[in-house]
C-alpha cells in the first residue's frame, strides 16, 4: 500500500496534487480553517 502511494506521488499527476496542496497551505484562510478544525477535533477528545 505504501509503495503505491509513493509511486503516485512520484507520478506527474501526484506532483500536480502536491503542488496544489502546497499552494493551498500557504493561503491564510486555509490555515485558519485548519486551525479551527484541529481545535474542534482536540476538544472532542475525552481522554
Amino acid at each position: 500500500m505504501i509503495d503505491r502511494i509513493k509511486l503516485y506521488f512520484r507520478s506527474p499527476k501526484g506532483q500536480q496534487h502536491v503542488a496544489r496542496a502546497k499552494t493551498m497551505a500557504r493561503d491564510p484562510r486555509n490555515q485558519q480553517r485548519l486551525r479551527q478544525l484541529m481545535d474542534r477535533l482536540r476538544s472532542r477528545r475525552t481522554h
